[in-house]
């Protein structure tokens, strides 16, 4: 049998190694049931219940509903110097459920944490598991990082499942608001001069939106949906509501993009004397900046698991996500897992039931060991250590 304990480099990868097998079977059903009742943001009540107490007997110290946000929390193992945080995500998508696959991510996040509180005290580490609600809309992670919840880390990370493999995803910064009209009912047949069509006001906005594009900027995307269009044919619509995403390749181009978008949106109200009210929706999600050393450090470990970095051509898809935020307030990675899963990619339901195959299961424990073998070199490393531990994150 191979030597387990946490002696030296190898020894603590051995180590945590071993804990993930040990707990396979464990992380595995934790993935598959929070992926069979799937919850929406802010909403994720038992998802985060389940992986807190999941940490809770692993050792962790937990302390949930953390910066005003019942579904987050914060699991603390360890009492060292260099603080290290690994970031859980659980929240699901509308109607296609873990379409982006948080089951995965929330897996791993556990089994990273299980593994390193075997040699957290060996590495003179503190781990903090973060769980962090509402990344699929409502910017969980950038509340917690106002409001204290990173306070005192030096470096995060986190794993996303997607079709490839890749050391990081890139990432466009995003906006999210909803557009409110507001007009007058009128019977659309017999007096439609007396109304004013909040329908037509939203219409218009939609073309100016399609004009804009042709001006766009490397990087620069707008998408929505309608959420209410109106109550009868016969009723000229009083109400209309929809909601949309504004995206640029960073934060200063989000500033420079988005007035130019609401700005088609009030041009359908002064066309049709509808009123128009543009209701932002949660905080801007930024550019991501990857930390580049423990990106390398990440890779060397999960091509040690067996897992590969296909050279891709073209262009790369873009996401957004508010670890990138994280990453402009700390050292910070978010390597994607690849599922092998191509046609189907992400937020659609065929990548949904590819969250839950074995493919997936591998991925999420491969990903939980990367992590901790990452923590072990950066925490091993003198250079890396003090270059991480010179500055720690503190909410102003």
């Amino acid at each position: 049998m191979p030597d387990e304990r946490p002696t030296g480099p190898q020894g603590a990868k051995r180590a945590s190694a071993a804990r993930v097998a040990a707990a396979a079977d464990e992380l595995v059903e934790l993935s598959h049931r929070i992926h069979a009742h799937p919850e929406l943001s802010f909403e994720e009540d038992r998802a985060s219940t389940w992986c807190a107490d999941a940490l809770e007997a692993a050792g962790y110290a937990v302390d949930s509903g953390i910066c005003d946000l019942p579904t987050a929390f914060r699991a603390r193992y360890g009492s060292g110097p260099l603080e290290v945080a690994i970031c859980c995500e659980y929240d699901a998508l509308p109607d296609i459920g873990h379409a982006c696959g948080h089951n995965v991510i929330a897996a791993a996040a556990v089994g990273a944490g299980i593994a390193l509180a075997a040699v957290a005290d060996d590495l003179g580490v503190t781990v903090n598991v973060l769980g962090t609600p509402a990344e699929e809309g409502g910017g969980g992670k950038i509340l917690m990082l106002e409001r204290g919840g990173f306070d005192g880390i030096h470096a995060a990370m986190m794993v996303h499942p997607f079709p490839s493999e890749l050391v990081q995803m890139p990432c466009l910064a995003v906006a999210h608001f909803d557009v409110d009209y507001r007009g007058r009912e009128a019977h659309a047949s017999a007096y439609p001069e007396l109304g004013v069509n909040a329908a037509d006001a939203l219409t218009v906005a939609q073309v100016a939106v399609g004009l804009l594009r042709q001006h766009a900027a490397a990087g620069d995307q707008v998408h929505g949906i309608v959420t209410l269009g109106g109550a009868a044919p016969n009723i000229v619509p009083a109400h209309t509501r929809a909601k949309y995403y504004v995206r640029s390749a960073t934060l200063a181009g989000l500033a420079r993009w988005e007035p130019r978008v609401h700005r088609c949106f009030e041009a359908g109200a002064v066309a049709t004397g509808a009123s128009v009210e543009i209701l932002p929706q949660g905080p801007a999600y930024s550019e991501f900046r990857p930390d580049a050393e423990m990106a390398a450090a990440y890779r060397r470990n999960a091509e040690a698991l067996g897992r590969s970095f296909p050279e891709l051509t073209g262009t790369v898809p873009a996401a957004s996500t508010d670890m990138a935020n994280v990453s402009l307030a700390m050292p910070a990675i978010h390597p994607t897992l690849g599922l092998d899963s191509l046609p189907a990619v992400n937020h659609q339901a065929e990548f949904a039931a590819h969250c839950v195959t074995p493919i997936a299961d591998r991925a999420l424990l491969d990903g939980a060991t990367a992590m901790a073998w990452t923590v072990a070199d950066l925490a091993r490393d003198e250079a890396q250590r003090a270059r991480l531990s010179a500055t720690a994150y503190r909410a102003t």
